[in-house]
């Protein structure tokens, strides 16, 4: 099959899923300003915007790793380890940019260790990831000593809790410009069109001259920059860097990108759907909250909106084939 049909096929799978998530992020808009009025409150709208940011920047690494047919879950430690980085950055005098930049870099080489490892020893992702996903959360621990450090730089507050023009949340600018930003990584570069193909089918990638374990620690990489961000913008908003911050972050991150379209196997997804997958997440997060749903119970339904998400991703799969 050549790019063009191969492109068309896939746009034509994903644009049959933006109806039904879209369909299911407005039944769940429905259900919970029915039984909270307080849902619907502007506030409440930005407050879901912004904690939705966060997993969404996440999730966008996420996508790309899903695309190929791996995973990550080290994403919510790596965020509270480069949370800590960022906050030791400050205490250390470096400016908020400077930190910043530190932060990315930390982020990008704890990214870099799980592409290596899993590529150049072929150790599965699911394996390597779950092993840096202690590591990475024990070297926060043991730096800080389970200490959280707090955040007084105006700069990085400021990139968590002000709004433009004392409406539009800092966060949603930074998560609409790395979904744009993204959407053309995909969509318009060789790059993304060979991530689609190595997902797709690897040995055929590889056939056609794709380096596969060099983009797989690319894609990593990718990874470990957006949890770094997340990282940042979650230190931001708790006015504090916590080693055990983002705990069960990558569970949500799966989440939203297979909801969005995004699949286990590979080969398609897009971060736009992952952002309306995030979003889903975040009203039902939010909606829970409202209506006083005990944590535990929280937990339950997460689990269950997972397992669902999953089952979507195989029935789609199998409707694909002709099954």
């Amino acid at each position: 099959m050549s790019w063009n049909g191969f492109k068309t096929l896939q746009d034509n799978r994903l644009m049959k899923g933006y109806g039904g998530v879209l369909l299911a992020l407005t039944g769940l808009v429905v259900l919970f300003t029915f039984l909270s009025p307080h849902f619907l409150n502007t506030n409440n709208v930005l407050t879901i915007f912004s904690q939705v940011s966060i997993i969404a920047i996440m999730a966008f690494g996420m996508t790309f790793v899903l695309m190929i047919g791996e995973i990550d879950l080290s994403v919510g430690s790596i965020a509270a380890l480069c949370g800590l980085v960022l906050g030791l950055m400050l205490s250390f005098g470096l400016s908020g940019s400077l930190a910043i930049l530190v932060v990315l870099v930390a982020g990008a080489l704890a990214g870099l260790a799980n592409g290596f490892i899993s590529a150049r020893f072929r150790i599965p992702t699911f394996i390597v990831t779950v092993a840096t996903m202690g590591i990475f959360r024990g070297l926060g621990y043991a730096t800080t000593d389970a200490k959280p450090i707090q955040i007084e730089n105006s700069f990085i507050l400021n990139l968590g809790n002000k709004k433009l023009f004392d409406l539009i949340p800092i966060p949603v600018i930074i998560v609409v410009l790395l979904l744009i930003v993204f959407h053309i990584m995909l969509s318009k570069t060789k790059f993304g069109r060979r991530a689609k193909m190595a997902g797709g089918n690897k040995l055929a990638a590889e056939y056609v001259g794709i380096n596969t374990k060099s983009l797989q620690i690319k894609i990593f990489i990718i990874s470990g920059v957006t949890a770094a961000i997340s990282g940042i913008l979650l230190s931001s908003r708790l006015y504090s860097a916590q080693p055990n911050a983002a705990g069960g972050y990558e569970l949500d991150a799966i989440a939203a990108a297979v909801l969005g379209g995004t699949s286990l196997s590979g080969g398609y997804g897009t971060v736009f759907g992952t952002f309306i997958g995030a979003l889903i997440m975040g009203v039902i997060n939010n909606g829970m909250n409202l209506i006083g749903l005990p944590y535990f119970y929280q937990q339950i339904v997460k689990g269950l909106i997972i397992i669902v998400a999953v089952y979507l991703d195989v029935k789609n799969k199998e409707r694909i084939l002709g099954k």
